[in-house]
């Protein structure tokens, strides 16, 4: 059975939007081919979800700190 980990999108959140996050992604993504590996389907089905629920944390709260970032500096020119 194969499973997506999301460990791309892992990556890529903790490169260029949110460290903390990226790296909570990252570890869960890292969990899943292990599990799936051993057999347990449903702790790497969910690892995965928590990877990607992450990730998309860690997006949202980066684009957020990015544009009030942006506002800022418009703001204070």
């Amino acid at each position: 059975m194969k499973i997506n980990s999301g460990l791309i999108g892992a990556i890529i959140v903790t490169v260029c939007c949110c460290l903390p996050f990226g790296i909570v992604a990252i570890v869960y993504a890292a969990k899943v081919p292990g599990l799936a590996a051993a057999g347990q389907f449903v702790e790497a089905q969910e690892a995965a979800s928590k990877s990607k629920m992450w990730s998309w944390i860690g997006f949202g709260i980066g684009l957020v700190v990015i544009l009030l970032n942006i506002i800022l500096q418009v703001a204070a020119s």
